[in-house]
């Protein structure tokens, strides 16, 4: 990737693709795996805060912004309208999933499934802050389904869909703050290309992750939403006024351009002696590099 080597990211890259494709898998890992309803069943959803940290940080985060920047082709309208239809299919299903999460919660014992739901978090954290610790650990779905098997408990077990329809509501929400962090990294991307490192964002992206855990288990109880004091932190930590891509590398950069307009300072005034060739026959200097061509010099003025 021309913008950050996202370890997440490229391993897709390599499975699915570029561009829309690629943000597609991105966004829509969380659903696939299985993480997006274990937050929902872990009660992560029910506050505002939760719902915008969910948003930010599993839908959003450094993946997708890695992938709008370096991937995502196509004018800036197109990359928005891109985003749109993604964005879409991501709430959709994100409804989908939010509406038989009380089913699956009938059948759990959901003290125990917090804990693999923190557990996936954490995992994902050390995915994404480096790809050699995420080679030994096992995938998210995996921690998912052992989590499902140790906390099943199937005598409580009943078919509720959508119980509460504000579980459906939160859910879309959810999926709706990440969307429109991919819109917002869409619409400036030109100035974000040159102002922000993305990996030292990553990087603090995945510290959020780490926090987010904690408020899971209520290892730390306050009304501070910390993983997203972590994010705001880190965003302001990852701008690099400087320009974290050489413009010169650039898609479609000119390097000429870039370094000045790609008009040489000197252009239009050429010096009189480079206007004169070393093999035009009118010019022939004597050994004191005097002409002695009299034609040369002719039309000056005679007080010159």
């Amino acid at each position: 990737m021309s913008v950050s080597q996202h370890p997440i990211a490229l391993r897709l890259e390599r499975q699915v693709g570029e561009g829309t494709q690629l943000l597609a898998t991105v966004m829509g890992l969380p659903l696939i795996d299985g993480i997006f309803p274990a937050l929902v069943l872990a009660g992560v959803l029910s506050s505002p805060l939760g719902i915008i940290e969910v948003g930010l940080l599993v839908f959003g985060g450094s993946a997708t912004l890695a992938v709008v920047l370096a991937e995502m082709e196509g004018t800036r309208r197109e990359q928005v309208v891109s985003v749109l239809v993604v964005g879409v299919l991501l709430m959709l299903v994100a409804a989908a999933e939010a509406a038989i999460a009380p089913t699956i919660e009938s059948a759990l014992e959901m003290a125990t499934f917090k804990r693999f739901a923190a557990l996936v978090i954490l995992a994902i954290a050390a995915k994404t802050a480096s790809a050699t610790v995420g080679e030994y650990l096992p995938s998210p779905s995996v921690i998912v389904g052992l989590g499902l098997v140790a906390s099943l408990d199937p005598s409580g077990f009943q078919f509720a869909l959508i119980a509460d329809p504000m579980d459906v509501l939160r859910g879309v929400a959810a999926a709706g703050a990440g969307v429109a962090f991919a819109l917002g990294a869409a619409v400036f991307a030109p100035w974000l290309r040159g102002n922000v490192d993305i990996d030292r964002f990553r990087f603090g992206s995945a510290v959020a992750l780490g926090v987010l855990p904690l408020t899971i288990l209520e290892i730390i109880q306050t009304d501070v939403p910390i993983a997203l004091a972590v994010l705001a932190v880190t965003s302001l930590l990852a701008l690099d006024p400087e320009g974290a891509v050489d413009p010169t590398e650039a898609p479609g950069g000119d390097p000429a351009v870039a370094d000045g307009g790609g008009v040489p300072e000197n252009e239009g005034t050429v010096a009189v002696d480079d206007e004169r060739s070393d093999d035009d026959p009118r010019v022939d200097t004597d050994d004191e590099g005097g002409s002695t061509d009299p034609s040369v010099g002719s039309d000056r003025a005679p007080w010159l």
